[in-house]
């Protein structure tokens, strides 16, 4: 069974073969989610960057179910100091963890994590991560703006089967470059549009961007799951 699942923002959960993971898990704070944190039973958690919308509840997480937290090297290295199990990965590694499969690729956007202190601290480089369930590719893009290797990106990896693009402007792309990124660039079976309403700065009507496009597009509601071809 494959299952990916999505929770508003950029919270996306997932299930293959009995391994159940979550990207950018920010579930306090996040109105938009349907989620509670005491409720997330995963083993794996990825993170695309470092920025606090994105790390989220991951150290509550990881510590109640100990999962491995799989991040970009630096983001890893700190939260190693917290007492968490991580696997720091970097641009262009690929790595294989029990019936799945994770893989870094680039992202344009920046990365740095604000802790309860007010200390910063750098992420390293941000990224966005494909993940392979299978015989279904996932590419969730991460916070970016739009750049040509998007394109490369796509055809290196093969077929997308899904890709989870931010529309929300402001931080990242807004529908107008989304549209020509999904449409021209990654070109996957389905698009799904993250990263928008969380916030007042980044509030956007997705069917704007579904209406442009010539690729499907499934807006879903948090909880509401994709439904692949």
């Amino acid at each position: 069974m494959t299952k990916v699942t999505y929770h508003g923002h950029s919270v996306v959960q997932f299930e293959h073969d009995g391994v159940k993971g979550i990207f950018d898990p920010f579930i306090t704070g996040n109105e938009l989610t349907d989620l509670k944190v005491e409720d997330v039973k995963v083993d794996y958690i990825l993170l695309t960057h470092a920025h606090n919308d994105h790390v989220g509840d991951t150290v509550e997480i990881a510590k109640n179910n100990d999962a491995t937290v799989i991040a970009p090297v630096e983001l890893a290295g700190y939260l190693d100091t917290q007492g968490l199990n991580t696997v720091g990965m970097n641009i262009g590694g690929e790595k294989s963890f029990d019936s799945i499969k994770v893989k870094f690729v680039q992202a344009f956007h920046s990365s740095s994590y604000t802790d309860d202190d007010g200390n910063v601290h750098y992420g390293g480089m941000p990224t966005g991560i494909i993940l392979t369930l299978g015989d279904k590719k996932i590419y969730h893009v991460g916070d970016t703006a739009i750049f040509s290797d998007l394109k490369l990106i796509s055809t290196l990896n093969g077929e997308i089967d899904v890709a989870f693009v931010p529309i929300g402007d402001h931080f990242t792309m807004g529908i107008s470059d989304a549209i020509h990124a999904t449409d021209e660039l990654i070109q996957p079976r389905v698009v799904v549009p993250v990263h928008y309403n969380t916030f007042p700065p980044i509030e956007q009507d997705p069917e704007n961007f579904k209406q442009a496009l010539k690729t499907e597009c499934q807006i879903l509601k948090p909880g509401e799951a994709v439904t692949f071809k």
